[in-house]
């Protein structure tokens, strides 16, 4: 079977080898065939050691595809379903499971550290307990959730995890209110989602902060009303809110610095939505002082800030009723072989969402 394969944490590179099989396939797990992946930042990030990750690994976890076979006590699945792959399941008995926050619940956390593939005697892990970036994946039947058939395996693949990230960070964590004014940090897939996001709430002004031409570009074609580069983002503010801030801020990057960027341009009693996943030793500094008198509200949102099932069918219904564009979002295509091609698309901003077709 054929997988892209990360080595060792550091390399950008990965390999694609045909000597990899799928393994843990037993009670409770199903066998998926992939048939699209998309590429997301994160993937880079655990390639980088940004998130934690052991290797060798078969990064992606951004996946569609069709079940091969279910294992004994699976029984909403059969062989032949249409399913996207939930990178974080929810085992519905956990407290927080029980709160109603399953976002937060650590059982899919908890598959990261068993390998889901082996080659040559050697095992090799799936990055967040998945890895995409293969013709066969094994996961727990929880991270197999079916799709109805007229919705296509690359959109399918986008709701696994960009879009439903983005979107739940304005409809979910944000609640972002009509007539509001919006910045988005960083608008790659996550981030252009979460402007969709914010357009559907009804905000008047949405402003993208990008570095990336294009991506500003990209930007205005999903709702947002003015496209800046970082440096032109303290004009913005001035022009859209009188220099006050905004209303919302989300930082779609993960770095401690453009979290504070975006801190500093929320005003006083606004809401910070922290989206980008980012280093455990990257620290954000906040006075004791400002976090008293500004009354800031700071949000994180892991992936999308609520029930990941019920995010999948709101999504889907908002594609269907034609209210988001999921097609826009894929900007390139490319077959598991050029892997490294997307990687490199991912890292110079020049691709939104790059399909991986298997």
């Amino acid at each position: 079977m054929r997988a892209a394969v990360l080595h060792e944490i550091g390399q950008d590179k990965l390999e694609i080898l045909d000597d990899v099989e799928a393994v843990g396939f037993g009670p409770g797990r199903v066998r998926i065939r992939v048939r699209a992946t998309g590429l997301c930042h994160s993937d880079l990030s655990a390639m980088s050691g940004v998130l934690p990750q052991p290797a060798p690994f078969v990064p992606g976890h951004e996946g569609a595809g069709e079940v091969v076979e279910v294992g004994e006590r699976v029984s909403h699945l059969k062989a032949g379903d249409r399913v996207v792959v939930c990178w974080l399941p929810a085992c519905g008995a956990c407290p927080a499971c029980k709160r109603g926050q399953t976002e937060l619940c650590l059982a899919g956390f908890m598959n990261a550290g068993t390998p889901n593939f082996k080659r040559a005697g050697q095992d090799v892990f799936g990055f967040a307990g998945t890895g995409t970036f293969t013709e066969e994946v094994v996961v727990d039947a929880g991270c197999a959730v079916p799709i109805p058939d007229d919705v296509p395996f690359d959109i399918a693949a986008l709701i696994g995890c960009g879009v439903t990230t983005g979107l739940g960070a304005a409809l979910n964590t944000a609640d972002v209110q009509a007539g509001s004014s919006v910045a988005v940090i960083g608008c790659g897939g996550v981030g252009i989602s979460t402007i969709q996001g914010a357009r559907l709430r009804g905000a008047a002004e949405i402003v993208a902060v990008d570095p990336v031409a294009s991506r500003r570009e990209a930007a205005l074609r999903f709702g947002a009303t003015r496209a800046v580069a970082p440096d032109g983002l303290p004009d913005a503010k001035q022009q859209v809110t009188a220099g006050e801030g905004f209303d919302y801020v989300f930082e779609v990057v993960g770095r401690s610095a453009t979290a504070r960027t975006a801190y500093e341009n929320t005003r006083r009693g606004g809401t910070l939505v922290v989206v980008g996943a980012g280093a455990m030793d990257d620290h954000l500094q906040l006075n004791m002082f400002e976090l008293f008198f500004d009354e800031k509200r700071i949000l994180p949102s892991m992936y999308g800030g609520g029930d990941v099932l019920r995010s999948y069918e709101r999504t889907i219904a908002l594609w269907r009723a034609g209210r988001i564009d999921l097609e826009g979002l894929i900007t390139h295509r490319v077959p598991l072989a050029g892997i490294n091609e997307a990687l490199d698309q991912m890292r110079t901003g020049t691709a939104l969402r790059t399909c991986i077709e298997i």
